[in-house]
């Protein structure tokens, strides 16, 4: 299949994720208790895919500016997840005080949205460089879709949203995540901006989002899970290439 079209298949897959996750907190009766394994995997899965495989290969394809093109992208997704919004975590927000102002939940989700388009570049840029390159950095984004989708359904529920809205959140998110896929399907030639800038995101979102949430949960066993995800990298990588 021509990396491209497999490319815009994984970012639907990657995009229904999403909004699986969104249903998961609509519907109260579904359990919900395995999301914490999927962030804790996947932070230890991204940080090894972001350094072993996204930083080296943006070195190869842009040199030194690489760097700085890496550290504008953890900036970018700095700026608009917690700098022009309030507080929030990846989980089932709680704390509805902090969402009395309607706009905050909006502000989380125009935050989320900027996220899920670098998603959905960093896939269409990892098969743009090679088939291997893709499918790793599909799995490390596939796995935080569904908390993802659970996180922005319920800070909408939590900012007073309806269900349908909360919804309609976590579909907007997994729409941002195709558009991310097809921008840079149109765009190949500037590869060598969208990987370094969507490993950049690829660095935050493991280090800034989904190790906080590890690190709140007591005992050691979530820390073994992210570790799981670091061998599990390795392992594809010993099997596979």
């Amino acid at each position: 299949m021509h990396p491209i079209l497999l490319s815009l298949l994984l970012g639907l897959t990657a995009a229904a994720a999403n909004v699986f996750g969104g249903t998961i907190i609509v519907q109260k009766n579904w359990d919900r208790s395995y999301l914490r394994y999927f962030v804790a995997l996947g932070a230890g899965f991204m940080l090894a895919t972001a350094t072993m495989e996204i930083i080296p290969e943006s070195l190869a394809l842009r040199g030194h500016s690489a760097a700085f093109l890496i550290l504008v992208g953890y900036l970018i997704v700095h700026f608009f997840e917690h700098t022009v919004t309030p507080h929030f975590h990846f989980g089932e927000e709680t704390h509805a005080d902090e969402f009395i102002a309607a706009h905050k939940g909006f502000s989380v989700l125009l935050g989320l949205v900027i996220h899920s388009l670098f998603d959905g570049i960093a896939i269409a840029s990892g098969f743009i460089v090679s088939n291997w390159l893709g499918w790793i950095i599909f799995l490390s984004i596939f796995l935080h879709k569904i908390p993802e989708g659970f996180t922005i359904a319920s800070v909408m529920l939590a900012s007073g949203r309806s269900k349908k809205l909360a919804w309609g959140a976590s579909a907007l998110l997994g729409g941002a995540t195709f558009i991310g896929v097809l921008t840079m399907a149109i765009f190949k030639q500037q590869v060598g901006l969208g990987l370094p800038i969507s490993g950049g995101v690829t660095i935050y979102v493991a280090a800034s989002d989904l190790m906080p949430e590890v690190n709140r949960e007591p005992g050691g066993k979530m820390a073994m899970v992210v570790l799981l995800g670091v061998a599990v990298f390795f392992l594809l990588d010993r099997l596979v290439r």
